[in-house]
């Protein structure tokens, strides 16, 4: 196991989200509401009602100022089905009620996220550290000292289970420190970052993999594991 950088010491991990002490926010991406709706399984999974559960403990551990939900809230591209409506409507009622400010910020799939969110949407937004949040599928306007992205889904094997993983880097982007959030829904099944390129996470912000560290949140143990940077981490797996 690695020793967590000395740069990552105010992010807090926790079910797929990160906490940013200095900014006082919480930052989750890739939510996909909507998701069942688009399946053509007759009888999908439909997980709105536990994203909603999980954001409220999420805001039940933090009390966070600000909730950035980094892109692709939805998940058709062109429709806007009613579940996804009424969940959208659930997540910011829920910030409301925990006096938490929900920004949004439009991913590739988030085309008619306008016509359901009850605030203004934005390209990216810069927090109070100074940190950048970005969906990830394009570079953003805003320079920071930090970048916090969703959009590519990491995961990774490790002893033949496939989890979502955080991806952290130093000086991985524009000098600055790349964080790349795992999807929040439990329903996206993660790009394998094991054998991958930086090319298969199809975000611009990723250059490359080598440099960047993994990082896997245990459930049972409530905590965040670092592993070494992939171009060492690799001949190990």
């Amino acid at each position: 196991m690695a020793v967590r950088p000395p740069s990552a010491a105010t992010l807090t991990f926790a079910d797929r989200a990160v906490y940013l002490a200095d900014a006082d926010a919480v930052v989750v991406a890739d939510l996909h509401f909507g998701r069942a709706d688009a399946s053509r399984v007759a009888a999908p999974i439909d997980a709105a009602a536990s994203i909603r559960h999980r954001v409220r403990a999420l805001l039940d551990r933090f009390a966070p100022t600000t909730v950035v939900f980094a892109g692709d809230l939805l998940h058709s591209f062109d429709r806007l089905p009613a579940v996804a409506t009424d969940a959208i409507e659930g997540v910011w009622d829920d910030c409301v009620d925990a006096d938490t400010e929900a920004l949004a910020v439009a991913g590739n799939h988030d085309s008619r996220l306008a016509d359901c969110w009850p605030g203004s949407v934005a390209e990216a937004v810069t927090l109070a550290d100074g940190t950048v949040v970005c969906h990830g599928h394009t570079p953003p306007e805003q320079r920071g000292h930090r970048y916090v992205v969703g959009h590519a889904h990491p995961a990774i094997t490790i002893e033949g289970v496939k989890r979502p993983c955080y991806l952290f880097g130093d000086d991985a982007y524009r000098g600055g420190e790349l964080l790349v959030l795992p999807a929040f829904t439990t329903l996206a099944g993660g790009v394998d970052i094991t054998d991958r390129r930086a090319d298969d996470l199809s975000s611009p912000l990723v250059s490359t993999l080598a440099p960047l560290q993994p990082v896997v949140w245990d459930d049972d143990g409530d905590d965040a594991l670092w592993f070494p940077p992939l171009q060492r981490l690799r001949s190990l797996l």
